[in-house]
């Protein structure tokens, strides 16, 4: 078998992942129906798994589909999963199925991100939040985390900015630890070095416990200054199932529920 990469073996790969679960070699073993010995043997290079073996591991331990691929190349096989571009004509019809989506989600918020934070669609209610964003921050493709904590984005309107500062940084570390991505880093580092809103560290801030306003009592709310008014947001973010694409994979639907009635009627009322 000749190896498809100069990259890390699968060995040092699979051990990584399997940690990343908290796994001991014989759960692994037990829960993709092989043994610990061999799983031992594939984790210090002594025997080379199949392809339908990597696979299978990688699907028990969970992990994301561009991974899967790195996981594959590693043990000298060639990739499973294609990573479409957006604006090939094959994507076209779930490209528009994922439009309408956010259409039909108005007068509420909602917009659909790629893997990097990179907007793909957004419908009017997102529109209505960016309101007063630097224009250079909107061309040529707005970067939600770059627009929401950017000093001439959205982050002078939160009113609870060091609070969902803290959320959104916490949950790019989170997907940091799952994808090997220098791009996803850079965004990081960069959206981490803004000024934080109270002078201390942007890394400090975590999101506290719920407080007393309607929508903090289920989860932390987006709390914004829109024309006098603060309105008041819950998040929600949906992902494919079933992924058979990279592309596919790692794009997100998030909506803004309103966390309480002003703010739903404000909604309507624009």
């Amino acid at each position: 078998m000749t190896a498809l990469t100069d990259g890390p073996a699968i060995g040092p790969l699979l051990r990584g992942w399997r940690e990343r679960a908290s796994l001991s070699q014989l759960e692994l073993a037990l829960r993709a129906d092989s043994s610990a010995r061999h799983i031992s043997f594939i984790e210090t290079g002594r025997t080379a798994p199949s392809r339908e073996m990597v696979l299978k591991l990688a699907c028990t331990l969970d992990v994301p589909v561009r991974e899967r691929n790195a996981l594959l190349l590693a043990a000298g096989y060639a990739p499973a999963f294609p990573a479409t571009p957006m604006d090939d004509p094959e994507f076209a019809e779930v490209r528009a199925g994922l439009e309408r989506m956010v259409t039909a989600y108005e007068p509420y918020p909602a917009l659909i991100l790629n893997g990097a934070y990179e907007v793909v669609a957004a419908n009017q209610g997102i529109a209505l939040l960016m309101e007063g964003v630097a224009p250079h921050l909107l061309e040529p493709v707005p970067n939600a985390m770059r627009v929401t904590l950017h000093p001439e984005g959205m982050a002078p309107r939160i009113r609870n900015l060091p609070e969902w500062r803290g959320h959104l940084l916490a949950q790019m570390r989170r997907q940091l630890a799952l994808h090997r991505s220098a791009p996803l880093r850079s965004l990081y580092e960069e959206v981490a070095g803004y000024p934080a809103p109270d002078g201390s560290s942007p890394l400090e801030r975590e999101p506290g416990p719920p407080g007393g306003d309607p929508g903090t009592r289920f989860a932390l709310p987006l709390m914004i200054e829109l024309d006098g008014r603060t309105l008041s947001f819950l998040s929600t973010i949906a992902t494919f199932n079933t992924p058979l694409d990279v592309t596919v994979s790692e794009l997100a639907v998030e909506t803004f529920l309103p966390a309480d009635p002003a703010t739903a009627k404000a909604l309507r009322a624009d």
